[in-house]
């Protein structure tokens, strides 16, 4: 699963990076610990350029009687999101990336849990494979949410989790945005991602959604970081 992620670089360079129609305009800030349920980064095309939207992590079906029901929605799985009824019509019409600059997860050892940290390249921006919907409370009040789509892990993740988000690599997002991609080929992107990965131990500040301050992502001393360039070696 993919139950915590970063934000935390220069925002301007957005606008650039995903193509963005009328450019940023959201009130953002640094984020280095974000938790489900928050308001999170997204990136939609409904047919006229990509356009940057906030939205409440944790998708909340059409028919959910109540929006807590999103809580258990923060990842759909890439072998069934196209046919559970939870993510089915969202995978057909209402796809997103979520924008992140790096991921953690929890590499069981003996005694615990270490937190790790996951970037692509150098540290730059990238896109999960997303969903989002809007949901109508009974009062009339409209709230956009989404998942991120997890999938297998690659050769670096794998030695850390079982799971990973599928991660989008930059000439694969218009593919994923568009309304016109075949089913088949929206499939074949929720692949593990082949490009390159680091990644390195970080400090259990990282465990409480509360901390969400920089030192949260920096290396712990003398840990051992995984490199993946390219063709997912490990050193």
């Amino acid at each position: 699963m993919c139950g915590r992620y970063s934000l935390a670089i220069d925002y301007d360079a957005l606008e650039g990076r995903f193509t963005l129609r009328g450019g940023l305009q959201l009130p953002l800030a640094p984020r280095y610990n974000i938790a489900p349920t928050q308001e999170v980064l997204t990136v939609v095309n409904k047919g006229s350029g990509n356009e940057a939207r906030m939205m409440r992590w944790g998708l909340i079906p059409l028919w959910a009687n109540e929006p807590s029901v999103g809580n258990r929605m923060i990842n759909a799985r890439a072998e069934s999101v196209a046919e559970k009824p939870s993510f089915r019509q969202a995978f057909r019409k209402r796809r997103c990336l979520v924008i992140a600059d790096g991921f953690y997860e929890w590499q069981k050892v003996p005694g615990g849990k270490t937190p790790m940290r996951m970037i692509v390249g150098g540290g730059e921006p990238f896109g999960f494979a997303g969903l989002w919907e809007t949901w109508r409370s009974q009062e009339k009040e409209f709230v956009h949410s989404c998942t991120i789509i997890t999938t297998t892990p690659n050769e670096l993740t794998a030695t850390i989790h079982n799971r990973m988000p599928v991660i989008l690599p930059m000439e694969a997002e218009a593919l994923w945005l568009s309304q016109d991609t075949d089913s088949a080929v929206l499939k074949s992107l929720l692949v593990p991602y082949t490009g390159s990965m680091e990644a390195y131990e970080v400090s259990t500040l990282v465990n409480s959604p509360g901390n969400d301050t920089a030192d949260v992502m920096e290396r712990v001393p003398g840990d051992n970081d995984f490199l993946a360039p390219g063709l997912l070696g490990h050193l």
